[in-house]
């Protein structure tokens, strides 16, 4: 009997979130190609591994069993990833990160490039996901590693699983269409009585800036809900709305809106995610590769809290 260890990641979401369609989603496929994958495995151990109780599905003893020593082998794998790119003297590895548009714009490039040269062998692939998305996509496996954000107003939940590793410091800006706020700057009380471009409040930016407004005394008067940066901005420019940009976000700026700072900037922070028991040597030198590209941006991670 040989085991796929693609199988046995499946068999272990199914396990965790009781249906195959979650488990497609938590991985990144499609529902048939997991039951498919879940089948195969099933004909691979030659014993029957689940039953179906209307829209879950349920493990049997022997997929218990199977579970539980799915859950040692794959933690085994990662530690002999870690074992074997530590007995190397130049590290060569692949690794998947989980990005948002404006980390992928504004700062991986840069990171990339210097790792590039640095460290050649090491191959960093990246998978774009909602910010919301990134943290679980790492403790299921199908990620090595993520960016993840938590605003001044709104901190994101923390799975104990995983670390966490401050890479940035950012401010949120006024985005205005061109002409519309004079001043150098302005405060979120006086941006109150205009219409606005944002997030949906499910999001993780859209529910923090929402959060930040009530805390000065207004809820904004969301015109049109969007939940790509580059597209509120393009709204902005197109006179439609303000919205609130990060620095990073500031690279997807199309002609035509101005960027305002607020007197009382909400903050996030930009930090990368991985498991606790993954901590390969080439994610370090990943981490150690984006941290410098921010503190070149004037964004390190020691960057002052309002």
């Amino acid at each position: 009997m040989e085991l796929s260890l693609h199988r046995l990641r499946m068999l272990r979401e199914l396990h965790r979130r009781g249906t195959v369609t979650a488990a497609a989603a938590a991985l990144h496929y499609t529902a048939s190609a997991v039951s498919q994958q879940l089948a195969q495995l099933e004909r691979d151990v030659g014993a029957k591994l689940f039953e179906r109780l209307g829209r879950r599905v349920q493990l049997t003893e022997l997929g218990v069993v199977l579970t539980e020593h799915a859950e040692e082998i794959l933690k085994s794998v990662e530690r002999a990833t870690m074992a074997l790119e530590e007995a190397q003297e130049g590290v060569t590895a692949r690794l998947t990160a989980g990005v948002w548009a404006s980390v992928a714009s504004g700062l991986l490039p840069f990171a990339l490039s210097a790792l590039a040269r640095e460290h050649p062998g090491i191959e960093v692939r990246t998978k774009e996901l909602a910010p919301e998305e990134t943290a679980g996509a790492v403790r299921d496996g199908a990620l090595d590693f993520s960016f993840v954000i938590d605003y001044s107003d709104y901190p994101m939940p923390w799975d104990p699983a995983l670390t966490r590793v401050v890479i940035a410091v950012e401010r949120l800006h006024a985005a205005v269409p061109r002409g519309a706020v004079p001043a150098t700057t302005v405060s979120l009380t006086e941006l109150a009585e205009h219409p606005w471009i944002l997030a949906g409040p499910r999001s993780h930016f859209g529910r923090a800036v929402r959060l930040a407004c009530q805390r000065h005394g207004f809820e904004p008067k969301i015109n049109h809900e969007v939940g790509e940066q580059a597209t509120a901005l393009a709204m902005v420019a197109a006179g439609l709305g303000v919205t609130l940009v990060s620095d990073l976000g500031l690279s997807l700026r199309p002609p035509g809106v101005d960027i305002v700072a607020l007197t009382e900037p909400p903050m996030r922070t930009v930090s990368i995610a991985h498991r606790t028991v993954s901590a390969r040597p080439s994610l370090q030198l990943v981490i150690d590769a984006v941290r410098a590209a921010a503190a070149e941006r004037g964004l390190g991670a020691a960057a002052p809290l309002p």
